[in-house]
């Protein structure tokens, strides 16, 4: 019901207040400043180059000639619209749900979730640990993405604890109904695999409901109009009691999901579906992973992601043990490693970079590290020309 979280909402009324507001290092003022502490943080990362780049990820079609197909960014902007109607309609703070909602996405690597396992594969051989875009996200945002202070320096980001905590519990993968945030103040960074934890307020909560509602309404959309769905719309729209001559109609399914979650949540039982419309998500879903992302023609897409991945980052591993023979192989691809590393390491670093130290030169581990975080920041496009001049002569 309307407002029936208002007594829950971030706040400085809120016992959570002071940490969910909470900044690892004080962030600079200008002295005029009128936004919020979330406002701050929104402006922050739709500023960030990492942000911009989203326009140019895939989000699961690899499509990048079609502009009517959902890309990372659109998706982002999809959950910031539907977790901004729900958290309003219930009564929280809508500036907290908004940056959470913006940033949730920033650490995907390209090519959607297939990037995200390829990457996976070569930090398991060579780190010993998972990458996850989730994790990979608050790494991002409190290590890698950086903006200009008042004095034209490059600073970290510095974001809240609030929207920090939000992008890395949002995973939507999850199928569990009457979710609730925890109570734990805890360090982000024992999180250990997706999900170990409910978010910390109910904004995150919402956010990462949000992140559902739209990518199961919205990957159908894409489904139907590069047309691998032809065969199965009559059982779509028998899981969404059509009838035959019924449009299937994105807005709808997201409209009817939060006006039901809206409708059947409280404080007591959490965020809440209806055990109808709960029962339909799971049929969707289960529809999508059937048909959509397990189908024949994402395959070779596929195949393609991990040559184009693994060659690049094997290329970049020949930096470290002969740098001499990569610089004089790939000049271009060096110069521009080497832009970007010299904002994170030990060694030789931008007079303007006033950030963490993030690598270490000794250490080929955090090297290797290194080679991971630049490849999941890169757009769909960037690695393929990259691979492309790996390639050629």
């Amino acid at each position: 019901m309307r407002d029936s979280f208002k007594k829950q909402a971030t706040t400085q009324e809120n016992i959570k207040w002071n940490n969910v507001i909470r900044r690892e290092n004080e962030l600079y003022s200008r002295g005029n400043d009128i936004r919020s502490e979330f406002e701050r943080d929104y402006t922050r990362i739709i500023h960030s180059l990492a942000f911009r780049r989203m326009k140019h990820k895939t989000q699961v079609f690899f499509s990048p000639t079609n502009d009517h197909i959902c890309t990372r960014m659109e998706h982002i902007i999809l959950v910031e619209s539907i977790s901004n109607t729900i958290a309003e309609y219930l009564g929280l703070n809508t500036k907290l749900t908004k940056a959470i909602a913006i940033a949730h996405d920033i650490g995907h690597s390209p090519f959607g979730h297939q990037g995200e396992k390829i990457l996976s594969e070569i930090s398991k051989k060579d780190i010993g640990k998972t990458f996850w875009h989730e994790k990979n996200g608050l790494e991002m945002v409190d290590k890698l993405v950086l903006l200009e202070d008042n004095n034209q320096n490059l600073q970290n980001l510095n974001l809240t604890y609030g929207v920090r905590d939000g992008i890395i519990s949002h995973c939507g993968e999850i199928d569990e109904n009457g979710l609730k945030p925890r109570d734990e103040y805890i360090d982000l960074y024992d999180y250990n695999f997706p999900n170990q934890y409910n978010p910390y307020t109910w904004e995150g909560c919402v956010v990462k409901i949000a992140d559902k509602i739209a990518y199961l309404g919205r990957d159908i959309q894409d489904a139907i109009t590069v047309g691998i769905l032809d065969r199965h719309l009559k059982e779509l729209k028998d899981i969404m009691n059509l009838s035959e001559n019924d449009a299937i109609n994105n807005t709808i399914i997201i409209n009817n999901l939060i006006y039901d979650l809206c409708e059947n949540s409280n404080e007591k039982v959490g965020l809440k579906f209806s055990d109808e419309y709960f029962e339909f998500m799971k049929k969707l879903k289960e529809f999508n992973y059937k048909y959509i992302y397990l189908d024949e023609r994402i395959k070779p897409s596929t195949e393609y992601f991990k040559i184009v991945i693994t060659t690049i980052y094997d290329t970049l591993k020949k930096y470290y043990t002969d740098k001499e023979r990569f610089y004089k192989m790939y000049p271009e691809i060096v110069k521009d490693f080497e832009k970007w590393l010299k904002m994170y390491w030990d060694y030789e670093r931008y007079g303007v970079c006033k950030n963490e130290v993030v690598f270490s030169i000794e250490n080929e581990k955090e090297f290797c590290q290194a080679i991971i975080y630049y490849i999941s920041g890169m757009t769909d496009n960037y690695a393929i020309d990259m691979y492309n001049k790996i390639i050629s002569f």
